[in-house]
């Protein structure tokens, strides 16, 4: 089972004011951090939706700014086309990095029920994604979970998303002194 870590990281960080994935925790972009949560469960490392120093970047698909739905879509036809099986996604500005380290318990694809972004999504969902992209207006994450079955699951952890500058600041000060992955 070949699998591809895929960092959703194409949006306009409207509420953060500036770019998200560059903003600085420890001392280090944000995306670094998310890049290092994710490379323990995968066997490569994308990043969709921009560029970025040190790491393969793909477009979104099927058309630039579809949001998450266009980077999770861009991340599928790589998979599909570079002969990995699963997509293991996250968003740029969530903390900790969920880990899906088991098998899938079927065919379906998973994700963390109330953090959309963090999944696992079987390759043979890439056709059908494409399809759902380019046949309607809603490019919200709900809408394609349920079009295509997805499994929520529950996770011990507690995920922080980094909406803004305040959120930042505060997730660095409780957790100072603390290595973030």
């Amino acid at each position: 089972m070949r699998r591809l870590g895929a960092i959703i990281a194409g949006g306009k960080a409207t509420r953060f004011g500036s770019d998200k994935a560059a903003a600085m925790l420890n001392g280090r972009p944000l995306i670094e951090h998310v890049a290092d949560g994710l490379r323990e469960q995968v066997d490569r490392l994308i990043v969709c939706g921009r560029a970025w120093p040190g790491m393969d970047g793909v477009e979104d698909a099927p058309f630039p700014d579809m949001g998450p739905l266009g980077g999770l879509n861009a991340a599928l036809r790589y998979a599909q086309q570079n002969g990995f099986d699963e997509v293991v996604t996250a968003g740029c500005d969530v903390v900790p990095v969920a880990q899906f380290l088991m098998k899938r318990p079927d065919d379906r694809a998973i994700y963390i029920d109330g953090h959309y972004l963090f999944g696992v999504w079987p390759v043979a969902l890439a056709p059908r994604l494409e399809i759902h992209l380019r046949n309607q207006d809603n490019l919200s994450m709900r809408s394609w979970i349920a079009a295509s079955g997805a499994q929520a699951i529950t996770s011990a952890n507690a995920f922080h998303n980094l909406n803004t500058p305040w959120d930042l600041a505060q997730y660095a000060a409780q957790r100072s002194n603390i290595s973030i992955r």
